[in-house]
């Protein structure tokens, strides 16, 4: 064989493996795609998760399964697919506080470098939380609960889910902002702690709009602000914290579908596209208004700087709470 035969063997064999990842992402899907969801069914991460399956199913004309994988906090789902194959086929509905505050704690720093480990698609959609005190409090508002907290330090207790949570963070972020010493009561999930502010043993929670809306009707708590940027459109008429004078507080679960890294950017652009058009459709954004959440859908590269901007505030709440968080 000559050395111009050789050149243009080499020459060939370039062009078919540039070529080939392109027709594979061109047949994609040729078959079922699994979202898995890293939390229990019937939470707000599942019901984004399920709402997308349902119409990305339709669009695409090959089933997505919705596959719950919960367990440490969301890092069991989370690990299993920054280790799958990156073929298209296997996607992540994250949370996305969750997984960063979780990335800041060296106590609960997963198996994998959430920075690096997946590929963005999009937002799915971002649910605020809300802070709850027991109706004996007497505060009516953000800043007489401020005052309060300031005159009595230590003495009034927020609940959580469970320390690293979303919800203990909203907290760690409130005290930060606001100057204030509040006593953190850690529980295995939001019932108990929602549970025990009904019966007056804590005084407030930051917790999300379904665990504490059907609880207001019992006159045992009262709802003082929203911790998202603007007003809940489910909650119209309750002002947020940040109108409240706590100037730049902002918490909300956002939730995003993550590829392994090293997915095609075809697919991965291509399946962002669909999810942002979803997003806009009256029966998405209606899903999601009935749970007190809001329908998103974003770019990678919008969804890549939401991950790194939530990377790098929850990072610096724990380093500012650390001694809270040990």
């Amino acid at each position: 064989m000559t050395l111009r035969q050789k050149f243009h063997i080499g020459l060939l064999a370039l062009m078919l493996a540039s070529i080939t990842p392109l027709a594979s992402a061109q047949a994609w899907p040729n078959k079922p795609i699994k979202l898995v969801v890293p939390f229990p069914p019937g939470g707000a991460s599942d019901a984004s998760g399920r709402i997308y399956a349902q119409f990305l199913s339709e669009k695409f004309g090959q089933s997505f399964i919705v596959d719950n994988r919960a367990g440490a906090g969301g890092e069991i789902g989370a690990e299993a697919v920054a280790k799958s194959p990156a073929d298209g086929y296997t996607f992540l509905l994250g949370a996305l506080g969750s997984h960063s505050i979780h990335a800041a704690m060296p106590s609960q720093k997963p198996a994998y470098d959430f920075a690096t480990a997946f590929a963005c698609v999009s937002m799915t959609s971002s649910t605020p939380m809300v802070l709850a005190v027991n109706s004996s409090l007497p505060a009516k508002n953000i800043q007489e609960l401020i005052a309060l907290a300031k005159a009595q330090p230590n003495k009034l207790s927020f609940g959580s889910a469970g320390p690293g949570t979303p919800q203990q963070m909203a907290g760690e972020l409130f005290k930060a902002m606001t100057n204030t010493q509040l006593l953190h009561i850690p529980y295995k999930g939001s019932g108990p702690a929602v549970a025990d502010l009904l019966g007056g043993q804590i005084d407030m929670v930051f917790d999300t709009m379904p665990a504490l809306l059907q609880q207001v009707s019992t006159g045992k708590i009262r709802l003082l602000g929203v911790t998202s940027a603007k007003r809940a459109p489910s909650l119209p008429d309750l002002p947020t914290i940040q109108e409240q004078g706590v100037t730049g507080y902002e918490v909300t679960n956002a939730y995003a579908i993550l590829a392994p890294a090293g997915t095609s950017p075809e697919i991965v652009n291509r399946l962002s596209r669909e999810v942002q058009a979803l997003s806009k459709t009256p029966e998405v954004v209606t899903a999601f208004k009935k749970q007190g959440s809001e329908a998103m859908g974003t770019t990678p590269e919008e969804t890549c700087r939401l991950l790194k901007e939530e990377m790098a505030k929850w990072a610096n709440v724990v380093k500012r709470s650390s001694s809270a968080l040990n």
